[in-house]
């Protein structure tokens, strides 16, 4: 899903706007998000959202002698031939999203995303029916407009990766909008059984990534993301998988980020949940309106 670009998107604005923030309270009672039930389920969703798929429960091998061979679970071949990803030419999204870092705790805003593959991200967050930022992502840079005070931030990708220790790209954040993979399978790269999972280690550089498979549908269910000198780490759930046109797009998706600051030396947590109420994949292109208006300062 899109998760880890709202979390680079909302992180990196709060890090440039303290003096700025939005409103951090929270009603009474509300807890902070927490990780969701990988299962595959029936979110409830509206009657044109396509119909709702659930998986076959994961079946364990039968207990086997010593001296026997143990076979593979169910599954794993095809897991290795081909993890199913979801292709698509545009996409658009609405979700409800809480975000819970050191300097914010936004609750229920209402978030709208626009995809053009291999090209752009839109994104546009409200807030008890106000836009309060709009977020374009190229292939180079991400650049953020803070409706609120009338000022914008510009990102660029290898800016961002020095600063939070991991290889951000376009084609990441992408993948993880789908719940594709978040790098490319390689033919050498080996499969193996992790309890409930196919687990597909692989490395980019510094950084460990951990994709955990479901072995019934071969969607990308856990992600986990190390970079290895600091040990800052991403851990991505996925929940809620809904029939879409010929694929199963993740509904509901939980980020926790774990990441040591720049700034004093010390590790902090920032969590983003996400709840989708509607996606569709398109032909039609939707528009991806943005412009910075003249009236608007730069943010360092």
């Amino acid at each position: 899903m899109w998760t880890l670009l709202l979390a680079v998107a909302l992180l990196t604005g709060s890090e440039g706007c303290r003096r700025h923030r939005m409103d951090r309270s929270r009603p009474s009672g509300q807890s902070a998000a927490t990780a969701p039930d990988t299962s595959v389920r029936q979110p409830a969703m509206p009657a044109d959202s396509g119909a709702m798929v659930t998986s076959a429960p994961v079946t364990t091998p039968s207990t086997t002698s010593a001296a026997a061979p143990k076979s593979p679970r169910p599954g794993i071949e095809e897991a290795r031939a081909n993890v199913a990803e979801v292709d698509f030419t545009f996409l658009t999204a609405k979700a409800r999203v809480s975000f819970k870092s050191k300097d914010q705790d936004i609750d229920n805003a209402t978030v709208n995303i626009r995809v053009k593959k291999d090209s752009l991200i839109w994104i546009a967050i409200s807030k008890i029916g106000v836009e309060a930022a709009r977020v374009l992502v190229n292939r180079d840079s991400i650049t953020i407009l803070d409706k609120i005070n009338n000022e914008y931030t510009q990102y660029d990708f290898p800016g961002l990766s020095k600063r939070f220790n991991f290889d951000m790209n376009f084609e990441l954040l992408q993948a993880l909008i789908v719940g594709n993979l978040p790098l490319p399978k390689q033919p050498a790269q080996k499969i193996k059984n992790e309890r409930d999972y196919l687990l597909l280690r692989q490395t980019e550089g510094k950084v460990l990534v951990e994709n955990y498979i479901g072995e019934e549908n071969r969607k990308l269910k856990k992600l986990m993301v190390v970079e290895q000198p600091t040990k800052n780490t991403l851990r991505l759930d996925y929940a809620d998988f809904t029939a879409l046109n010929n694929f199963l797009f993740p509904y509901t998706s939980l980020i926790t980020l774990d990441y040591k600051s720049g700034a004093d030396g010390q590790f902090y947590q920032t969590l983003l949940r996400i709840r989708h109420s509607k996606v569709e994949l398109v032909d039609k292109n939707p528009g991806f309106p943005f412009s910075i208006p003249a009236r608007y300062t730069r943010r360092p």
